[in-house]
């Protein structure tokens, strides 16, 4: 039975930062890390991805609206990934989820995030941006 939990979440001032973590359980081989957010009255959209064996040759991909401020990570002994976010702005907010699949390479993995295509989600944590 495979869970993912996410924590991290709460509400900072604009300006702030945050590190989400995501906890794994019940998955053997997931390669394919993501994160993503809903905002309120939005759809779910892509934050970041990483493609695990790809890290060290990149692998990893944000959307325009967070890059060069946020930044995903993995740690490979505890197959734990996290989202850390800096400068953050009130369109920041949102539920934030992360998901896993897994996947054969980095164009794959790319192609699960960008179309949300993932295999495993976790339940979402808040985040709340105030100015």
């Amino acid at each position: 039975w495979v869970q993912l939990e996410e924590s991290g979440g709460g509400s900072v001032e604009a300006g702030g930062s945050l590190t989400l973590t995501c906890k794994p359980s019940g998955i053997s081989n997931g390669n394919c890390l993501g994160w993503f957010r809903q905002a309120p009255g939005k759809q779910r959209e892509e934050v970041a991805g990483l493609y695990v064996p790809g890290t060290t040759s990149g692998g990893t991909h944000y959307a325009d609206s967070v890059k060069d401020r946020f930044t995903i990570s993995h740690d490979g002994s505890k197959k734990w990934w996290y989202l850390r976010m800096t400068s953050l702005k009130p369109e920041d907010t949102g539920t934030y989820f992360c998901a896993a699949a897994t996947r054969g390479n980095d164009y794959a993995c790319s192609y699960a995030t960008e179309h949300q295509s993932m295999d495993y989600w976790g339940k979402g944590t808040l985040v709340t941006i105030s100015s």
